[in-house]
């Protein structure tokens, strides 16, 4: 069954430095993204040293999941949540 993509343009913004590490993709108009949708950023690989940040416009590819597969991630999804339910930061150590 194929899926509906569309392109548009988006912005990056990356930083590295004491303060902080990220890297976010703004899509442009606002686009909703959900459970089970691929996005696909085009260009080459971008690199930052190391007390820097840049931002580059480029154009992103979004796939629409169908249903079953918006359906499926929903489902998967709250079992790698509960995976984060195991740990524990407790001071003590543990026998």
């Amino acid at each position: 069954m194929p899926r509906a993509s569309f392109d548009t343009p988006c912005r990056i913004a990356i930083e590295q430095s004491e303060e902080h590490f990220h890297a976010h993709v703004e899509l442009a108009g606002d686009i909703a993204i959900h459970p089970g949708d691929r996005v696909r950023v085009h260009g080459a690989p971008i690199r930052v040293a190391f007390g820097q940040s840049v931002v580059h416009d480029r154009t992103a590819t979004v796939t629409r999941a169908g249903p079953l597969l918006r359906a499926w991630t929903r489902f998967v999804a709250y079992f790698d949540l509960a995976e984060l339910y195991e740990v524990s930061f407790t001071p003590r150590k543990i026998s």
